[in-house]
């Protein structure tokens, strides 16, 4: 669930930068208003992160995935989103 907040935090923000309204962003993205507005107050359980993954790339944003191994310091991988 986290993973999915940092998109939606994401997603949020572009939207405001652009200016455009629930209505525009929603048609932008493939969604309804009243999804577009729960997924942005929250309520993200039933959308993947695959979709919210597609919201970035229909904002116009590159979207990467690197998978590499954890230092020897530790047992066990992590998972870290990151936006530049």
């Amino acid at each position: 669930m986290a993973v999915k907040e940092q998109l939606v935090l994401k997603i949020r923000e572009i939207i405001r930068s652009r200016g455009l309204t629930q209505t525009e962003a929603a048609k932008l993205l493939g969604l309804t208003q009243p999804r577009l507005s729960a997924i942005l107050r929250g309520q993200f359980h039933g959308v993947s992160e695959r979709k919210l993954i597609g919201c970035l790339t229909s904002l116009g944003r590159d979207v990467e995935i690197v998978v590499k191994q954890a230092p020897r310091r530790r047992a066990s991988g992590r998972l870290t989103v990151v936006f530049s």
